[in-house]
């Protein structure tokens, strides 16, 4: 039976929506913090020439920039200050993760409560700047290289000075990006990090279909292809909605108290999401798969079939083009293998048991201790396995449609897992906030008629 929380909840309607003051201006305080994202994303790299990089992009496309310029709303196309987007932010907080759980140091320092957590955002910001320092020279001796076999050049002049300066830059895009994102989630709804990549791909999403109807229309594209895409992606959005809901409840019991109702047996349950790891997944296996691409495509006349190096590129560059065999096996097996890692990370069976063994609490049938973190371990695993099959048919499913209708629709499936993730969860923290201020409404009264009682 559903909870008079959960009762309060389903009746929610947009009516008591204008009588959040409070929410409204959270919600007004996050469309003016994207705005400014869209905003920067426009701005140039100093030393870059537009013209001639509108031509090279064409020459570009396939390789992790489409990935990774998706994430960031076409800034990485544009070369903006913003190019880079969130991305070293997320890598820098996942690296932290992983030291966190295989550094006995940085493990102590977690458990120190709130000043742990501060610290180990510090080194999570320290990693950002570095990541964006490497990436961003990496990126600007690419730009210079960028081009050489057409002739054109995207840097209007070379050299250490435009290094500088696209790093020094990119490093201010990036880290005002994660203020920016820290600000959203503090005095806006929803996580900033995570709607700032939303924001980037749903920009997207209206070129993406116009191309697409656009092929219609001129015949390129089937108009039944066009109802097959669009049904799938409908689909799609449903089954994500759907899994990334699912859970297994385990029942925890506790010991039996005293209350003024008399001997009372609290009861509770461990929730175990299906999908554990989220999009990290497919995140990491695109990256390692395309980065071949990404080389050959950067490096221009310093990558060739003379070298034994420049065969390897050509040979990886030739196997793992986007809807090949080769490339859906390994993106596949990829997803499926960081699942598990990631899952392995983010949940630890033998704290888990020790907490509820030191709370009291523990699973009928199963003995506390060793006997629990096992029997957690046990099941972690065979859902796991249910939610790593889930990713890898999100995200194969639209490569091969892709690959085999000949069509470009950059609407993928991890992009379609972080749309809807990030909407759920703006959606319930508004429903949170309507909560919220629906009990103190209730409260108010509560206490006018008692006041007038007396």
């Amino acid at each position: 039976m559903a909870s008079s929380a959960d009762q309060m909840g389903a009746g929610l309607s947009l009516a008591n929506f204008s009588q959040a003051t409070e929410l409204k201006k959270r919600l007004w305080f996050t469309l003016g913090a994207l705005i400014i994202f869209r905003m920067l994303s426009y701005v140039p790299l100093p030393g870059i020439d537009p013209t001639a990089l509108g031509l090279l992009a064409q020459h570009t496309s396939g390789g992790v920039l489409d990935f990774f310029n998706s994430f960031s709303g076409g800034s990485l196309k544009r070369m903006s200050v913003t190019a880079l987007g969130v991305m070293p932010y997320i890598t820098a907080s996942i690296v932290v993760q992983l030291a966190t759980s295989l550094s006995p140091q940085l493990a102590a320092i977690k458990k120190e409560g709130e000043s742990g957590r501060k610290k180990l955002n510090q080194y999570t910001r320290y990693g950002t700047v570095g990541l964006t320092a490497v990436q961003g020279y990496f990126l600007a001796a690419g730009l210079e290289a960028l081009g050489a076999n057409q002739g054109v050049q995207a840097v209007v002049a070379p050299g250490m000075i435009f290094r500088v300066a696209a790093v020094v830059s990119l490093i201010g895009g990036t880290m005002f990006l994660m203020w920016l994102g820290e600000q959203i989630t503090s005095r806006g709804i929803g996580n900033g990090i995570s709607l700032i990549i939303m924001a980037g791909i749903v920009a997207n999403l209206p070129v993406t279909l116009a191309q697409l109807f656009e092929g219609g229309r001129s015949g390129s594209v089937n108009p039944l292809t066009i109802v097959v895409v669009i049904a799938a992606v409908a689909g799609l959005v449903l089954f994500i909605c759907f899994m990334e809901r699912a859970q297994r409840r385990i029942l925890i019991q506790y010991p039996k108290r005293q209350t003024a109702r008399g001997v009372h047996a609290d009861r509770s349950h461990l929730p175990l999401k299906i999908n554990t790891a989220g999009v990290i997944p497919p995140i990491f296996a695109s990256s390692l798969l395309l980065m071949p691409l990404t080389i050959s495509q950067f490096a221009g006349n310093k990558v060739s079939g003379e070298s034994t190096w420049g065969d390897i590129v050509l040979t990886l560059n030739q196997y793992l083009q986007h809807g090949s065999l080769v490339y859906m096996l390994l993106y596949g097996a990829g997803i499926v293998f960081f699942s598990f890692f990631y899952t392995a990370v983010v949940f630890n069976p033998e704290e888990t048991a020790d907490n509820l063994k030191r709370y009291g609490g523990f699973i009928p049938g199963i003995r506390p201790g060793k006997n629990t973190e096992t029997y957690l371990d046990y099941v972690l695993t065979r859902i796991t396995v249910i939610g790593a099959a889930y990713l890898a048919l999100i995200c194969l499913l639209p490569e091969y449609l892709i690959a085999q209708m000949g069509i470009s629709f950059l609407l993928g499936g991890t992009s379609l897992l972080i749309v809807v993730n990030v909407t759920m969860d703006t959606v319930a923290q508004i429903q949170s906030h309507l909560l919220a201020h629906q009990y103190g409404d209730l409260i108010k009264k509560a206490k006018l008629k008692g006041g007038r009682l007396r």
